[in-house]
């Protein structure tokens, strides 16, 4: 006898989803009827095989990449929080939006999503089959709205949440696109200079006899090394950065790593609040929606980010465990101990401006190598005092603290939460806007003493060549 299941609703509008055994689908329905349901939806279930064979794995069939970024993701949210608002079955919902969405990896999550709640798993068990769509935070929230019978609330929440965080993902990437392109257009110019115009009055000058100021010996020593090793200028930012990658793969070195970044003036402030942002409505969003506060803070610490940010929720929440509230542990474990890799990066990088002129050919009795190597002891140890200097600032202030023991004193930790995190989003706001005003200025004076120095060191021999030539 085949087994069919179905979606029905009940006298009071209730969906229910169940199966039922009967020879055909007509007596299928009688049965359900005579159970008082209205029927919606009837299917015969068929087994894990035949799943596997459907329409769903044949919509499946070709490997997509993209489709689940962060940006699809909150739209989807959005969406099927309004669908659902206006009274839709939660499966009607998912078909309809599997249906707008492009070919990718959330299109796929919905087709492997409907197919699960068809065979009887519940939306947040569902969910969860597709982690790399939908994450922890995302599945706990949504579990929390099946139990307490608000799922139309927590999707609203839930929007919301998303909202603001890619508001805020994108305000930060935003600041960061025109000093980057700055920057590289200016490198390309530079070396363009170096390769193909400064080899030419090196030339000329060689031709004359002239004698070279040192300005200009050093700029053609420059101008022979970008010609000599032209492949390090995109190797060593490439190889800085895939290091960086497979040191973050160890925890010590990720956690080192990430301590260097907070320490870094302006920006390291922009990435603690930034942070601490994200973590405080991350937070102050689970515990609205009714996630329990152990599984809270180990989804708020999962989505920091950060290696200290980790660390310090996995100690607030081993405290919690023992009976502690979250203020006390959060201020104790806020600030950052001394970490051997963090003052790796301070003095290496540190080092680079003395390490870059090391090579540099000698010209008029300076020793280049010997300069440098005193510019890169210079830099390596005032790098090591300011580490030293700033490594026990905490990265959570008093405000956040006592903002948390009042929410907890109170029964509004959440309430609190989200005040936190309202303050920092504009804290971010506005020293993103102060770090574009700064960073405006600093490249202008940047490429202009850059290209004055090319046109000073080019024009002095030509002056004295003229000069000789009027004499003559």
């Amino acid at each position: 006898m085949p087994t069919f299941q179905f979606e029905a609703l009940d006298a009071t509008g209730q969906e229910i989803r169940d199966v039922i055994d009967a020879p055909t689908e007509e007596d299928a329905q009688t049965t359900i009827r005579q159970m008082g349901y209205f029927v919606t939806r009837i299917s015969v279930k068929k087994s894990g095989t035949e799943i596997s064979r459907g329409s769903g794995a044949s919509r499946k069939s070709k490997l997509y990449f993209g489709g689940g970024g962060s940006k699809v993701i909150t739209t989807f949210t959005r969406q099927l929080s309004i669908l659902q608002d206006a009274g839709l079955p939660i499966l009607r919902s998912l078909r309809i939006l599997e249906e707008q969405q492009a070919a990718g990896r959330l299109k796929n999550a919905l087709i492997d999503t409907c197919d699960e709640i068809e065979a009887g798993s519940t939306l947040s068990e569902a969910m969860a089959k597709s982690p790399r769509v939908f994450d922890r935070l995302y599945i706990n929230m949504i579990k929390a709205g099946e139990a307490g019978g608000a799922l139309e609330t927590i999707l609203q929440r839930l929007a919301e949440f998303k909202e603001r965080a890619e508001s805020l993902r994108r305000k930060v990437k935003g600041a960061m696109i025109y000093p980057i392109v700055v920057v590289l257009v200016a490198v390309a110019i530079l070396t363009f200079i170096m390769i193909q115009i400064v080899p030419v009055f090196r030339d000329m000058f060689v031709e004359f006899g002239l004698k070279l100021p040192a300005a200009t010996e050093l700029l053609i020593a420059i101008s022979e090394n970008t010609l000599r090793f032209w492949f390090l200028i995109p190797a060593i930012p490439i190889g800085l950065l895939i290091f960086v990658k497979l040191l973050r793969k160890f925890s010590y070195g990720r956690m080192g790593w990430d301590l260097f970044m907070l320490k870094i003036p302006v920006l390291g402030s922009l990435i603690e609040k930034n942070c601490l942002a994200r973590t405080t409505r991350t937070l102050g969003t689970l515990v609205a929606s009714g996630v329990p506060i152990l599984e809270g803070l180990n989804i708020t610490k999962e989505t920091s980010g950060n290696a200290m940010f980790e660390y310090m929720f996995g100690k607030v929440s081993d405290s919690i465990r023992e009976g502690e509230t979250i203020a006390v542990p959060l201020k104790e474990n806020s600030r950052p101990s001394f970490h051997p890799m963090a003052l790796f990066f301070w003095v290496f990088f540190s080092a680079v401006p003395g390490l870059i002129i090391m090579p540099l050919p000698a010209g008029k009795g300076a020793n280049m190598t010997a300069i440098g190597g005193f510019v890169a002891l210079l830099g390596a140890t005032l790098g090591a005092a300011f580490y030293l200097l700033k490594m026990k600032h905490r990265v959570v202030d008093s405000l956040v603290v006592n903002m948390v023991d009042v929410g907890e004193e109170t029964g509004e930790l959440d309430t609190m939460l989200y005040k936190v995190a309202d303050q920092y989003d504009e804290e971010v706001k506005t020293l993103t806007d102060g770090l574009m005003a700064l960073l405006e200025p600093l490249l202008i004076v940047f490429l202009g003493l850059a290209v004055g120095f090319i046109v000073v060191a080019l024009f002095l021999p030509l002056v004295d060549l003229i000069q000789n030539l009027s004499k003559k």
